[in-house]
């Protein structure tokens, strides 16, 4: 997690500082004091750094897999990935919703909400459960990476998978629009997790071992991407 410094130039105060500690064992020649000065000035720097670090906002937004369907709200993948990133992730998943329920929520949700740095966009399951058309799944994945970008919000977008064909894939639609938006991408976690049966509590949601693999996945494309710097 990087560190973002307002205000005061804790920089030049840290190479004053540490001109400071150069001068003054220089005309002591003791290496004890040196060594507590240097401990000293090391322990400052992290201070400043601590006490200025940008507190970084994540919404995870989705359906039923977002919420966490197959485990306990501690086990789902926003839960633990907080835990991993040491940043704030809330769960905005809603079982059983499409996608066009979908861009019509995450619009008002951020007309409530001003402070999400990022967006981890994983939506469409149902949609494709029910065999409801691409064209129109895409146009609203479409819509909310657009009202999230208009916002200034960054977005992970998470590829999912066409659950009605024995061969799991990632539909397409959302690389195509991940590249289209330049937005953060992810097309192969759902693929690894809904493939192996052991990360799986029902045929579409994960357990909270997939779970755990999913915030993993995840975490690294956040850190890919340099969202969390």
């Amino acid at each position: 997690m990087g560190a973002e410094f307002y205000g005061a130039n804790y920089t030049q105060v840290f190479l004053k500082v540490v001109c400071h500690t150069i001068s003054f064992t220089t005309k002591t020649r003791k290496v004890k004091v040196m060594k507590k000065h240097f401990y000293a000035l090391i322990t400052l720097f992290f201070l400043f750094a601590t006490l200025h670090a940008k507190e970084i906002n994540i919404l995870a937004f989705g359906d039923s897999i977002t919420f966490g369907n197959g485990a306990t709200l501690q086990e789902s993948y926003p839960a633990q990935l907080q835990k991993i990133a040491k940043h704030k992730v809330i769960n905005a998943g809603l079982p059983g919703e499409d996608s066009s329920h979908g861009a019509q929520r995450l619009k008002k949700l951020l007309e409530q909400s001003t402070d999400i740095d990022i967006i981890l966009l994983c939506h469409g399951a149902n949609d494709i459960l029910h065999n409801k058309s691409k064209s129109i799944l895409a146009k609203n994945i479409q819509k909310m990476i657009e009202t999230a970008q208009k916002r200034g919000i960054k977005v992970l977008l998470i590829g999912v998978v066409n659950f009605n064909f024995q061969d799991l894939q990632t539909l397409p639609l959302y690389k195509n629009l991940a590249t289209k938006y330049h937005t953060a991408y992810n097309g192969e976690i759902l693929k690894r997790i809904e493939a192996d049966p052991q990360l799986k509590s029902d045929p579409i949601h994960p357990n909270a071992k997939g779970y755990a693999k999913m915030a993993k996945a995840i975490f690294d494309s956040l850190n890919e991407a340099k969202f969390l710097k």
